[in-house]
């Protein structure tokens, strides 16, 4: 049998659950929002902490708060980074636009602790919440928690996956294959020089969300209410980066503008449109292994994947490609959480926008899942994926398209009936050619081999 507590608020009395170490706002905000049942993740509590960590240290630092609040609040806020508390943050994303459900929970959870912990009368809002707002906390958070999870998961992540893909296209870059352009035979390249492209993409995002990252470093806190800083002193902000920087090893700066960053989501929206990007480089490279690895018969068949799982509840024998397929559905999601991060970007009315938990949600998750992702398809497709010799080969040498070096020799026309030839008689272009032109079987050789045509130039 439940058991309950009387708590209240500014509005009044409340029954709150009894083990429950938050109060009378929080359980509004549960009743009030019972929407997915999703509440703020992880990365985004861990923020939270720091920053209420930082901000008590701050006032401490100017005068504003004793030193034994101050060091029960932190000692709180240390069990909130370490995830300790994340049972008593239950409101839902879908809450009040600025989050102001959620700072009140860390506040009155905070204060509810420490005063037990420490014997003091420690208030969630004269205390816990000095010199500060929802409106310029729960902005500094989505970018401390963004910062923090791309530096230490998603960019490690990157790294690691170009690192994977770089040595696979050394080992295989010996390997001369078939082209494709619109899914149709084309000239030849190496695995190498495919699988180049692919590190290429990754390193190109690599620089871009590291590009996006200076944005994000810099925080609404001092702002309060309306980016004015009302009821906070001049030095506050600064001395909340300070500590947030030493905490993490990150260096967080005040805004330059908090007007913008409390009204506007911009470094979040351009955050997110770079995971976006990368969510369709890794998407291409998914896709292009799926057909790589396709049939094993009445596929390309150039490569085999990891076998990791049976395929099929009624094909015996089946073995499908699962981690390219798990990563194409975490593109498909980032894909979709950057329009809504797009959208919640532009609800900014006047000083303050109001879907800033959506915001949090969505950006972390993308980074989260992108990250897990990467270290997916690095450890379990492309490091361990076969390459089937035979059939890149046979394929090769039946390709029509080889007949393209032959251009500058005999021209178009006649290499377009040389291949158009070869494909309808199932015939070498060599063999063709070599009855449809005067070049020597030997000069043909020379002029089409694969080898060579994947070093691009004129061949003569």
């Amino acid at each position: 049998m439940s058991r309950f507590r009387t708590e209240s608020d500014s509005m009044g009395q409340l029954q709150v659950p009894e083990d429950a170490s938050y109060g009378a706002q929080t359980q509004r905000a549960v009743d009030n929002f019972p929407v997915s049942g999703l509440t703020m993740p992880r990365d985004f509590l861990h923020a939270l902490g720091l920053v209420k960590k930082a901000c008590a240290m701050a006032n401490n630092d100017i005068g504003a708060l004793d030193q034994d609040v101050c060091t029960a609040i932190a000692s709180v806020c240390d069990q909130i980074v370490l995830g300790k508390l994340d049972d008593q943050f239950p409101v839902d994303v879908f809450q009040t636009g600025s989050g102001t459900s959620t700072n009140m929970n860390a506040n009155e959870v905070i204060a509810h602790i420490a005063s037990a912990d420490a014997g003091l009368n420690v208030h969630p809002n004269d205390h816990v919440n000095m010199s500060q707002s929802s409106n310029d906390v729960i902005p500094s958070c989505i970018h401390v928690s963004a910062a923090v999870s791309v530096v230490s998961e998603l960019l490690p992540a990157l790294e690691h996956l170009k690192t994977v893909i770089d040595n696979k296209a050394e080992s295989v870059d010996d390997i001369v294959t078939t082209g494709r352009t619109h899914l149709m035979d084309a000239m030849p390249v190496t695995l190498g020089q495919e699988l180049s492209g692919w590190s290429a993409q990754v390193s190109s995002s690599f620089d871009r969300i590291k590009s996006a990252l200076p944005s994000i470093q810099q925080l609404a806190i001092g702002g309060t209410a309306v980016g004015t800083g009302i009821n906070a002193a001049e030095a506050f902000g600064e001395k909340v980066c300070e500590h947030l920087s030493d905490e993490t090893g990150i260096t967080f700066t005040p805004a330059s503008n908090r007007f913008e960053v409390m009204s506007s989501q911009d470094a979040a929206v351009a955050l997110s449109g770079q995971l976006k990007t990368l969510a369709v480089s890794l998407m291409k490279i998914a896709n292009d292994l799926r057909w790589m690895n396709s049939g094993p018969l009445a596929g390309i068949g150039e490569i085999a994947l990891p076998a990791l799982q049976p395929g099929s509840s009624i094909m015996p024998g089946k073995v499908n490609p699962v981690i390219p397929e798990s990563v194409a559905m975490v593109c498909a999601r980032v894909i979709g959480n950057d329009s809504s991060i797009t959208i919640a970007g532009q609800s900014g009315n006047f000083q303050l926008n109001v879907m800033l938990p959506l915001v949090a949600y969505d950006l972390l998750q993308s980074i989260t899942i992108l990250s897990s992702a990467s270290r997916l398809l690095a450890d379990k497709a492309i490091q361990g994926f076969a390459i089937n010799t035979e059939n890149i080969n046979d394929a090769l040498a039946k390709n029509p398209i080889l007949v393209t070096a032959l251009n500058r020799v005999i021209g178009y026309e006649l290499g377009a009936k040389i291949a158009k030839r070869a494909y309808a008689e199932g015939r070498t272009v060599i063999d063709v050619a070599s009855e449809m032109t005067e070049l020597s079987v030997e000069e043909l050789e020379r002029i089409l081999s694969p080898e060579a045509l994947t070093k691009g130039g004129v061949q003569e």
